[in-house]
């Protein structure tokens, strides 16, 4: 069985990362945006990581452009946008889709293991999570509108 741990993308700075560097790490995993109504989100992400980091917890983000062109931006205008407006210390990826056929094989996994609304498949907007345990498999998927305080006591659980 495949878990979370078992991709990798390369990083927003360049380079590959293997998520395996992070097992046994719970994660949040978000694809994110920064022209969205939803891009306030970095803070509570960035409250997130620095809240729980030391107790094994990642916060992992995908920019992602499928949803209303919110992420026009190269590598350096997202990287220079999340460091300079949000003081974004988690990693950061490359942009990625999402959705279709060029989606990133990690959210063909994760969209394969938690569906959405109805059982859908298809990630809605930017700003979607999903929650992976220690294991590298996915304990749950939530809406852009789940604020990342509303996942604290989800995180503390797999802790």
């Amino acid at each position: 069985m495949s878990t979370v741990f078992d991709f990798a993308a390369n990083l927003l700075g360049g380079g590959e990362k293997p998520l395996a560097d992070f097992s046994g790490q719970v994660l949040l995993i978000v694809n994110t945006a920064s022209k969205c109504g939803f891009t306030p989100q970095y803070e509570g992400l960035e409250a997130l990581y620095r809240q729980y980091g030391a107790r094994g917890f990642s916060v992992l983000g995908f920019p992602c452009n499928q949803f209303g062109a919110q992420e026009p931006g190269d590598s350096a205008a997202i990287a220079q946008f999340c460091s300079l407006t949000y003081d974004v210390t988690f990693p950061m990826f490359a942009k990625v889709d999402v959705n279709g056929a060029d989606a990133h094989p990690l959210f063909k996994f994760l969209k394969g293991e938690a569906k959405g609304i109805l059982g859908t498949e298809p990630i809605k907007w930017n700003f979607t999570k999903f929650l992976v345990d220690r294991k590298g498999e996915v304990a749950g998927r939530f809406a852009p509108t789940t604020t990342p305080k509303d996942l604290e006591k989800e995180i503390e659980k797999l802790l």
